[in-house]
């Protein structure tokens, strides 16, 4: 069975995060509002979420030409923009339920 050292896994680490670009929505802010944004934001994790999943799929067939790194990389990648537009929802949340219990 072949050894991984950690410094091998470092420099694939690396060499695999150069190429990673974080996930942004196709919206210019300055010419859209809120609601454009926000569904663009959406749309934008779901298909990083549908990218990693046919990723999986295909890695577990043995169909992919991608290696275990790439693959684990794309799925906490939309993990964690999952987790990020969860908490913004959260905060929104929160902002509308304190402006309702604001006295007027």
């Amino acid at each position: 069975m072949n050894e991984i050292s950690a410094t091998q896994l470092l420099g694939q680490i690396r060499t695999l995060g150069k190429d990673l670009q974080p996930i942004q929505p196709n919206v210019e802010p300055a010419k859209t509002g809120f609601n454009d944004l926000l569904k663009a934001t959406l749309n934008s994790v779901n298909e990083a979420q549908q990218q990693s999943a046919a990723m999986k799929t295909a890695f577990e067939n043995g169909t992919s030409n991608r290696s275990l790194a790439e693959v684990m990389i794309a799925g906490q990648k939309a993990d964690l923009s999952f987790r990020a537009v969860t908490e913004v929802r959260n905060k929104l949340v929160t902002a509308y339920q304190d402006i309702m219990n604001m006295p007027v």
